[in-house]
């Protein structure tokens, strides 16, 4: 049984079979569902998700990408939305220097604000971080937050290892079924399992055999079994202690 710690369920790629989906995800293994919020509005819909089932928890955060209207007035709806009871964490949020969408600058100013919001309210948070490993990092040692998962984890393997020391988990996906996940592999095998979150990230990074295809949280099944291939353990030690781990960071 699996606990998926990052989905994006109420992505518009969705809406044709949501319910359907989401209806089957228990029979199909999954105990547990994080849907993460990327702006105010997937952040509402993914609170609606949660109070719909009873396996759903939700995520509010504006990402790197969805800063566009961001002001203090959006931290405080923030904060409004993280009062809910099935809200168990600030996310996604970060940086992402890949599209640059957004000045450097404005990235990392938003970020430690709603970094401090998390501490204020004492949620763990979802780390968005690409194309800026070593910013991200600087942000988060400075910061009083040691709760959260680095989500699709993409840097090296040694700062992994930092992060675990800090108290971070580290989120692997699907990405580490791929022929060049070289890197990845590296940071599973370096790391302890009880530092790992599974995730899928979907609709996004469907792992191998399904690469290419819309993703949802029945592949879990796969990355796991890529992760007790790397650790030489077994897929059910992998999913009981993975679900462990988030069980104890969202609850």
């Amino acid at each position: 049984m699996y606990f998926e710690s990052h989905a994006h369920f109420d992505d518009r790629r969705f809406k044709d079979d949501r319910e359907e989906l989401l209806g089957l995800l228990p029979s199909s293994g999954i105990d547990y569902v994080v849907n993460v919020g990327c702006d105010v509005k997937s952040s509402k819909q993914s609170i609606r998700l949660a109070e719909r089932y009873d396996y759903v928890y939700a995520s509010v955060g504006i990402h790197p990408h969805e800063l566009y209207n961001m002001s203090s007035q959006t931290i405080e709806e923030l904060r409004r939305l993280s009062e809910h009871k099935k809200v168990v964490a600030i996310g996604e949020i970060g940086l992402d220097y890949y599209y640059d969408t957004h000045p450097r600058e404005l990235q990392q100013f938003w970020f430690r604000q709603q970094l401090r919001l998390a501490e204020s309210v004492n949620k763990p948070v979802i780390i968005h971080s690409r194309d800026a490993s070593q910013e991200t990092f600087d942000i988060m040692a400075s910061s009083n937050i040691r709760r959260g998962v680095i989500h699709c984890y993409s840097g090296a393997a040694p700062m992994a290892v930092e992060y675990t020391k800090m108290g971070f988990y580290v989120g692997i996906g699907g990405v580490v079924t791929f022929p060049n996940a070289k890197k990845l592999i590296e940071v599973v095998e370096a790391i302890p399992l009880e530092k790992i979150l599974i995730e899928t990230d979907s609709p996004y990074l469907s792992p191998a055999p399904n690469r290419g295809k819309r993703n949802d949280s029945r592949n879990l099944e796969f990355i796991v079994n890529k992760i007790a291939e790397i650790q030489k353990t077994t897929p059910e030690k992998v999913a009981e202690i993975t679900g462990k781990n988030a069980k104890n960071l969202f609850f």
